[in-house]
């Protein structure tokens, strides 16, 4: 069984596949784009992409290039607890540039600017991508963020642990598939995703859109919207409900009003 994550080897992706899928054969793609699509072109059976994370929110990427680009389905939904630390290869290296993907720089912002008020932030494509890139360039004085394999992985050291602004730091993940997956870890509930698109000539369009949900007492954990990225003031809105078996007729409701409404995934969540 192929499943397709963001790389490389070491990524906050990579523990949640493999935590996942233990005997899956993991493979590593340098984008979110790049995972979606090796699922969409058949060169793996599962991928899984970061979709939201609680300190710095939903990861636009992902949710723009599934809602625009692909036909995948969610099949289940992963949440991993995030420790990030900050990387170097000599704990006595001056640091005048840090590396890390933008969520994993947002999440410890307070950190660095800080204890490094100095040092250039760049970011990159993963964590594991800035880990190996430090270890790459060893003379240089930079660092990376990223976690604790990461750092074991690329022969780093941890030169400050558990710099997340925020102590309960937590990474949605969703499993993009066909068929719902044998997952060894134990299930903490059921979510439906929706995106709608709403009418134009509808008065009142997204107030009526949540009322048929909250009628029917139909738990809405979340909703975001995201530009439909056909002319300014255009949007499509994403909507996490707690399972209930009144949703297929909220949805057909929906229908009736002239909303367009597209089934993201019914699935299980699973906790690491």
């Amino acid at each position: 069984m192929k499943i397709a994550y963001l790389g490389p080897i070491g990524s906050f992706s990579h523990i949640a596949a493999k935590s996942a899928f233990p005997k899956g054969n993991l493979l590593a793609f340098d984008t979110i784009a790049d995972v979606i699509s090796a699922y969409d072109e058949k060169n793996c059976d599962f991928a899984l992409i970061p979709i939201e994370n609680s300190i710095e929110g939903t990861v636009n990427l992902a949710i723009d290039s599934l809602f625009h680009k692909s036909t995948a389905q969610v099949v289940a939904e992963v949440v991993l607890s995030i420790s990030q630390n900050l990387l170097v290869t000599n704990l006595n290296k001056k640091i005048e540039k840090i590396y890390s993907h933008p969520q994993g720089l947002a999440q410890t912002r307070e950190f660095l600017q800080k204890n490094y008020p100095e040092a250039s932030l760049i970011a990159v494509d993963s964590t594991a991508m800035a880990a190996e890139f430090v270890k790459n360039h060893s003379t240089e004085p930079i660092a990376a963020v990223a976690n604790q394999e990461a750092a074991s992985i690329y022969g780093l050291e941890i030169l400050a642990k558990d710099i997340q602004d925020i102590e309960l730091n937590n990474t949605r993940f969703w499993l993009l598939g066909h068929c719902f997956p044998e997952i060894p870890l134990a299930s903490c509930g059921q979510k439906v995703s929706v995106a709608l698109t709403l009418p134009e000539n509808l008065p009142g369009a997204l107030h009526k859109a949540i009322s048929v949900f909250a009628w029917r007492d139909i738990d809405m954990t979340k909703i975001e919207s995201r530009p439909l990225k056909t002319r300014l003031g255009q949007y499509f809105f994403i909507i996490d409900l707690v399972e209930n078996e009144k949703i297929s007729y909220a949805l057909e409701e929906l229908k009736s009003l002239g909303v367009t409404v597209r089934i993201l995934g019914h699935y299980n969540i699973y906790e690491i």
